[in-house]
């Protein structure tokens, strides 16, 4: 093989985000298609890529040159100057000491005060320089720049001054991209003679760099879009906005040798700088800061102390010498595997959580298997009580680190980090970066914005690409499966726009950080790993990310926010308030009343247990103990599922339990005879082929994995064993191929009993305390209106009261009065639970007495106009002025008079009539009538994202009723029967389009009518016919297939009308109007007059009587006010909210 003419030293991968546009493997794979020995990877102001750059390539047999473009800031010319905009310069690692530097270089880029751009100044550029090689920049970089702008003074004391800080390591950058015809660019052209004589003049040697940020000349343009993505310029702009060539592809050695077939040796430095970077970045043991001076006897202590004082509460469930047994085992391995530090750091700040009223879970995953875990209080679970496997967490035969993940409520869970983050040093804790990428549907919706297509035009593109699962598909499998999108890139500007998206997708877009893992080193992070830090958050973060950073020797710990725990936790605070005091952690395990919930299916809030199949598993399981819980979290899966039927049949005595061999029977009893557990797997592997319980997990996981070559040398292991205990050859193997099925599909039964304890507890409550149980739950939601309208259908079948909320009885958040659910003021939306809070404090134990009271009492500004307005809507000022309308157009007077007011208060005016504004002349209301009642609900729904008070069917009950159109509760009674077509009418509030394998599409459409809220599947045919009376907000009578599937009601659209369509021939015999007194006929005769001339179908016609009260007789006396008006839902609406009339009923 030849020697190389010219190494790539100046390379932007994908993790230059968002401007790079090479990934790291397409990289290698190019370097393997060329022939190249050797890589630098340059990436803006990062070293992201580093370590996995490092392996890859080493991997591949070529050689990684680690090194990174970064932005130098250089101090004003003269003191007053305007600071220059920071410029590049390339720093490559030839040592460990450089590459260390480099890390310590990108701390100085993230980790300043302050929110300047990324940079590092000259003297830190100078401090940490050893083992660094630095190029120039080339004509955009520092040096260039400086030469463009006239200041070439300047530019060669800096290049002096960079060759001081770097002797005999500091090249001058040269770089060629010619335009059309051979043409230089103008920062080229400009700068490469400056540079020569530059580097002629002060004998520094020159060196060849191709600024590479695609892999090939056609992704020009679409990388081009990317920039300006980044850039939020526009492609078609004709302001200046950066940009490319066509040349800065990856280049092969032959085209970089013609470029430069003047200056060899530029090129010939390539090569000499790739041989003197004589390092790469590698993986490192695990590195865990010291607990204590003698960390085992620390563990021993800890957990000796801790076991004692558990088994001084707990009941037993086994002899307390087996504890003791298992405890000095599990230390033994611990001690053994190196450890005792991992524990006691997780334990300390468990104790510390634990000891400031932090709710933490029981545990998660296998660790709850471990008895030392749960005598540290790390977990709360009793392995011996659940049968849970130590060998599962922690294998000595397995060398592995243990990984505890750890479950903290999500309000607090911020407290505990920053408790780790002060006891080991800020410097020393940090989280993980995550990088998110641009698929598909963000690819084309960025791509529409920088060629400036309407947004309109580009949200229809983007939608017409289908999900699968939670991700959108590819934009090619988009073109191939959708006819609509095939049909729209016919036009060009569309078809533009999707080459590019495709181009681009799939590529890193931004960096963020991870939702739970934090690391803890022995000494500062970027001593080990670069860092870096989110602009939106005061903690550092490590540049690699979890699967990275773990193999450059950090250890993670999961701090993960379980909402479940909030829950809990919000439900015991709302319970103080009413003086009862809850240990959750002391409930009983055997409670009727929860397993009752459970049986029944109530589940709508208990953890785990809430989607559909859950709730019908739960009602042919009927669950009697917590084991049953454990076993259905575990059988809920894909796979498992389908032994649920057999686990419930022979639980209810209806099946007999089909033994596998005696010698077994034992541990399979708890699950019916069924093998639902890798602990079980893990068990009968011990007991029947006389494995050790660390040989038997190498095996459950050699069986998971599905591993020939290991299942190849296990399964003779696993005959002889058991022919040694007596169990016949063929017996064996069946065990054997058993085991290998459900090695597959069992669950690990330390993760599914934790979560089954946090379960129970969540149903115990609900059953116990359903009211607070059910405000703590939609706490924890109070900005997801989907999911507080399904709560509130729960409240309301559970028959829980509910007041609406009110500015004089609502707090901010949801809250019990006398068994009462009270809405909460921050759960309507655009208000903000905090702007809430104010009104909550302003009223005290005082109620507002009217709206000027309310206005002077609570600072209106603060509060702002749209979460006023969205009260407004609510009904939350009905206390005071009924009249919402009113109440709405008097905002601006109200929000004017509260300024004034508080205004004065704060200059301290004192008036002869009293202080703080308190003479200011009361707002001048608006005046006029309410809302008509459709208007009112609808407004009320925009603010509460469902009907609180009403629904906007109401008016039509007595016309739908006449054309045997049913209401929800009424169609699952009949279905329950059996399954029948009939009609039923919903109010749409939302629909989502899918399409099927075969490629058509349906969809499945939310509604609701005044007794609940429902879904309805909708096939291709019926959609295309009716697809514009299934709009959000519209009014529907569907025809429906009803069939009841596991106690769950399945409709199936046939067809769709509007409602006024389906009521315009309802007939109406007469309207009965009662009134408070005869000053309301004035009002009503005023109505009847803008509708008695109304076009209406002859049937709606009919009389309108009038009741008034009698003083006299204490009667009525009826009145007929029209003998021929149109008895239209409208009408009955506009009747029922005009002041004194107190009903409105047909006859």
């Amino acid at each position: 093989m030849s020697a190389p003419r010219f190494i790539h030293l100046r390379l932007h991968t994908e993790y230059s985000l968002l401007e790079g546009a090479v990934p790291l493997k397409a990289l290698i794979k190019l370097c393997e298609k060329q022939a190249m020995p050797a890589v630098a990877v340059t990436d803006t102001n990062n070293l992201f890529a580093a370590l996995e750059f490092s392996t890859l390539a080493a991997g591949a047999g070529i050689q990684p040159i680690l090194g990174c473009q970064i932005d130098l800031q250089l101090p004003p010319a003269q003191p007053g100057d305007k600071p220059r905009p920071p410029a590049p310069l390339v720093l490559l690692a030839q040592s460990e000491a450089g590459y260390r530097n480099l890390m310590k270089l990108n701390s100085c880029l993230y980790l300043r005060a302050g929110s300047a751009l990324p940079h590092v100044t000259p003297e830190e550029l100078t401090t940490h320089a050893a083992g660094l090689i630095c190029l120039t920049g080339g004509p955009d970089g520092v040096v260039g720049r400086l030469i463009r702008d006239g200041k070439r003074p300047r530019a060669e004391a800096l290049v002096q001054d960079l060759a001081a800080a770097f002797p005999d390591r500091l090249y001058i950058e040269l770089q060629r991209h010619p335009g059309e015809g051979g043409t230089a660019p103008e920062a080229e052209a400009a700068t490469e003679r400056p540079f020569v004589e530059m580097a002629h003049a002060m004998d520094l040697p020159l060196v060849a760099t191709n600024d590479v940020y695609f892999p090939a000349p056609d992704l020009y343009e679409a990388h081009d879009a990317l920039l300006c993505i980044r850039d939020g310029a526009y492609v078609d702009q004709a302001e200046a906005r950066r940009r490319l060539t066509p040349q800065h592809y990856f280049k092969s050695e032959s085209e970089m040798a013609a470029l430069f077939a003047d200056l060899p040796e530029a090129l010939e430095n390539t090569v000499e700088i790739a041989r003197r970077c004589a390092f790469r970045a590698k993986k490192h043991p695990p590195i865990l800061p010291r607990f204590a001076d003698d960390e085992v006897q620390e563990l021993r202590r800890q957990a000796n102390e801790g076991l004692q004082a558990r088994l001084a509460v707990i009941p037993h469930a086994a002899p307390v010498e087996d504890y003791q047994k298992r405890l000095d085992f599990e230390l033994g391995i611990i001690e053994q595997m190196g450890f005792p530090g991992y524990f006691l750091i997780v334990a300390d700040f468990i104790k510390w959580a634990k000891d400031h009223d932090i709710p933490v879970g029981p545990g998660r995953g296998s660790g709850a298997g471990s008895l030392v875990a749960y005598a540290l209080t790390i977990t709360d679970l009793d392995p011996l009580r659940y049968s849970l496997l130590f060998e599962r967490f922690l294998n000595p035969e397995r060398v592995s680190m243990p990984d505890f993940d750890i479950d903290f409520c999500m309000d607090r869970r911020e407290e505990v980090i920053q408790y780790v983050q002060e006891k080991y040093g800020r410097e020393k804790v940090g989280q993980i970066i995550t990088f998110g990428a641009l698929l598909s549907k963000a690819a084309v919706r960025d791509v529409g914005r920088v060629l400036q297509l309407p947004y309109g035009q580009v949200d229809k593109l983007s939608k017409m690409i289908p999900v699968e699962g939670v991700k959108p598909v590819s934009i090619t499998k988009a073109l191939a499966d959708e006819p609509r999108l095939r049909e729209a890139a016919k036009e060009e500007v569309v078809g533009r726009l999707l080459d590019y998206a495709q181009k681009i997708e799939g590529l890193l877009r931004n960096a963020s950080t991870h939702a739970a893992g934090v690391v803890i080193g022995d000494r500062p992070l970027d001593e080990l790993v670069p860092v870096y830090r989110d602009p939106r958050s005061d903690m550092p973060a490590t540049q690699f990310n979890m699967k990275w950073v773990e193999a450059a020797g950090l250890v993670k710990f999961d701090f993960l926010g379980l909402k479940t725990l909030t829950v809990i936790q919000n439900a015991i605070d709302l319970l103080k308030l009413r003086g009862v005091e809850l240990d959750i952690e002391r409930i009983p395990l055997d409670d009727d009343k929860t397993y009752e919930l459970y049986a029944s299916a109530r589940t709508v809030a208990v953890f785990q247990v809430e989607s559909s199949g859950m709730m019908d598993a739960l009602r042919r399981m009927k669950p009697t103990c917590i084991e049953d819980i454990v076993a259905l979290v575990a059988l809920y899966r894909p796979g498992p599922m389908e032994n649920i039927p057999t686990y419930c049949e022979v639980k209810n005595g209806q099946r007999e339990l089909e033994s596998i061999h005696p010698s077994i029977d034992h541990i399979l009893k708890e699950t019916q005879g069924i093998i639902v557990y890798q602990e079980q797997v893990m068990e009968i592997a011990q007991v029947m082929a006389g494995y050790s319980l660390g040989g038997a997990d190498l095996l459950r996981r050699a069986m998971g994995k599905k591993i020939a070559e290991e299942m190849t040398k296990e399964r003779p292991k696993f005959i002889e064993g058991a022919i040694a205990n007596g169990v016949d050859k063929a017996k064996a193997g069946e065990v054997f191929d058993l085991l290998e099925k459900f090695a597959n599909y069992g669950f690990n039964k330390s993760h599914a009993a934790a979560y089954a304890v946090v379960s129970y507890q969540t149903a115990w409550l609900k059953a116990n305390y359903p009211v607070e149980f059910m405000a703590a739950v939609m706490n924890c939601d109070i900005h997801l209106t989907d999911k507080l309208a399904i709560y509130k259908r729960e409240v309301d079948r559970m028959e829980i009261p509910v007041i609406p909320p009110c500015v004089n009885r609502s707090e901010a958040t949801f809250s019990v009065t006398d068994g009462a659910l009270v809405y909460a003021l921050g759960a309507l939306k655009n208000v903000g639970v905090e702007a809430m809070k104010l009104i909550a404090a302003a009223r005290g134990e005082r109620p507002f007495a009217d709206l000027t009271d309310f206005a002077r009492r609570v600072d209106l500004k603060r509060i702002g106009k749209r979460p006023l307005e969205m009260l407004a809507r609510a009904g939350a000022f009905d206390a005071l002025d009924r009249n919402r309308k009113r109440v709405f157009a008097s905002l601006d007077a109200l929000v004017a008079f509260s300024a004034a007011v508080h205004e004065a208060a704060a200059s301290n005016q004192v008036s002869l009539f009293g202080a703080g504004g308190d003479d200011l002349p009361p707002p001048r209301l608006a005046s006029g009538a309410d809302w008509l009642p459709m208007e009112r609900l609808a407004a009320e729904h925009q603010a509460v994202g469902f009907y609180l008070s009403g629904h906007p069917l109401d008016d039509y009950a007595g016309p739908l009723k006449r054309k045997d159109v049913l209401t929800l509760v009424e169609v699952t009674r009949r279905a329950e029967r059996a399954p029948f077509v009939g009609r039923i009418a919903g109010s749409v509030s939302s629909r989502q389009e899918r399409k099927s394998a075969r490629g058509s599409r349906f969809a499945f459409v939310q509604l609701s009518d005044p007794t609940g809220l429902y879904e309805v599947t909708v096939f291709s045919d019926v959609l295309e016919a009716a697809r514009m009376h299934l709009e959000p907000g519209s009014n529907v009578v569907l025809s429906v297939e009803a069939t009841m599937e596991a106690d769950t009601l399945k409709l199936l659209a046939r067809g769709a009308q509007p409602v006024d369509l389906v009521v315009a021939d309802a007939g109406a015999a007469a309207l009965k109007v009662r009134i408070t007194d005869a000053d309301t006929v004035g009002d009503l005769v005023e109505v009847l007059g803008r509708h008695r001339d109304q076009p209406a179908p002859k049937k709606t016609r009919g009389p309108l009587l009038c009741c008034v009260p009698d003083p006299e007789t204490g009667g009525e006396i009826e009145v007929e006010i029209g003998a021929d008006l149109p008895l239209t839902p409208r009408l009955r609406g506009e009747l029922r909210v005009l002041p004194g009339v107190l009903e409105v009923e047909e006859v």
